[in-house]
């Protein structure tokens, strides 16, 4: 991080677009029998048997979704993988399988490249997920990575996010906020070194904030605890773009309203100091930060004592009939329309 010695470098251009591909891909595992034919041919091939395939792809671009400056490869690689399992698990299926394309600069030698497939391995190893295929190609805008993430789950075990009903209350796993934190403080110390190139980053008192946002991890643990306490959402979605944009999602398709309570909203304690030392609104960078990669969901109320007291867990509201709206509820107990000011990547820049 904001490390500017010389490092050894090997031109990409030695090695040509399929030497690239087979030096990146030589130590690939895989993890599953459905898993016919990775990389290597025109096509993967996956044998499908009983269940749905899920399939989902995402795009991160240098300059828009990451800064170079202060963003790891070996993390980038990590995030760029679990930005997709996420929206595996979302649907209620496990990921099985990745492909990653990635387009690239000559600035980039192939100790980079070597280091971006570090994170995505570490992260297929860690996920137990097989990287099947991709394509590289030259960039003139830095790096671009595309990856697709395949899964599978049963047909009834499928959670879309059409299914919340009134009176489902609605969850959310783990704590949010932090990842936008940590973008922030970054940037603050990316300006500082920017001023004074000498300086250190000074990161101790942000450590969880910065790790949320360096080298988040998706919820693969919480597929695998529904299945355990015999719960199935009715209704879920990852938080990308910030909870308040996620939550309006859930209701646009579900045909609902919903009250969302502001004091019920899970927030880290490095979370609350940090927002007074940024003169921020908890609430308001919890609503819209974005990048947490939790799971949102809603249950049946009956369903609440298998979930009651599960520290993975945080019922944050409940769903309501459609004409009662979208609604923020406020410490003082003030009832205010819930709008989406979530990250949109398409207003960057």
């Amino acid at each position: 991080m904001f490390d500017n010695k010389e490092q050894s470098r090997t031109s990409i251009a030695e090695l040509g677009e399929f030497g690239l591909i087979e030096y990146l891909t030589k130590n690939i595992k895989i993890h599953h029998k459905s898993t016919v034919k990775g990389v290597g041919d025109d096509c993967a091939v996956l044998e499908n048997s009983d269940h749905q395939t899920l399939v989902t792809t995402d795009l991160l671009v240098e300059g828009v979704h990451f800064d170079m400056s202060y963003m790891p490869l070996k993390h980038l690689g990590y995030k760029a993988v679990m930005v997709n399992l996420s929206d595996v698990y979302a649907m209620n299926g496990m990921a099985k399988q990745i492909t990653v394309s990635i387009a690239v600069s000559n600035r980039f030698p192939l100790e980079a490249l070597e280091e971006l497939y570090a994170g995505i391995h570490l992260a297929c190893d860690t996920y137990q997920v097989d990287l099947i295929g991709g394509d590289t190609t030259s960039s003139t805008k830095g790096l671009l990575i595309s990856i697709t993430a395949v899964g599978e789950a049963k047909a009834e075990d499928i959670v879309y996010r059409s299914g919340a009903k009134p009176n489902d209350l609605l969850v959310v796993t783990g704590d949010l906020g932090a990842a936008y934190l940590g973008l922030q403080v970054l940037e603050r110390e990316k300006q500082v070194f920017q001023v004074n190139p000498n300086s250190q980053p000074d990161l101790e008192n942000y450590t969880y904030l910065v790790e949320r946002q360096l080298k988040p991890e998706a919820r693969k643990d919480i597929i695998k605890l529904f299945k355990d306490l015999e719960v199935k959402p009715t209704a879920m979605i990852d938080i990308s773009d910030g909870l308040s944009s996620e939550i309006l999602h859930i209701c646009k398709q579900s045909k609902t309203g919903c009250n969302l309570y502001e004091d019920k909203i899970p927030l880290d304690q490095q979370v609350i100091s940090t927002c007074e030392e940024f003169n921020l609104n908890s609430t308001t960078i919890a609503l819209s930060g974005g990048e947490e990669y939790e799971l949102l969901f809603t249950i049946a109320q009956e369903d609440y004592p298998k979930i009651k007291g599960n520290p993975n867990f945080t019922v944050i509201g409940h769903i309501t009939e459609e004409n009662e709206g979208k609604n923020l509820i406020t410490r003082a107990n003030q009832k205010i329309e819930l709008t989406a000011q979530g990250w949109n990547a398409l207003n960057k820049g």
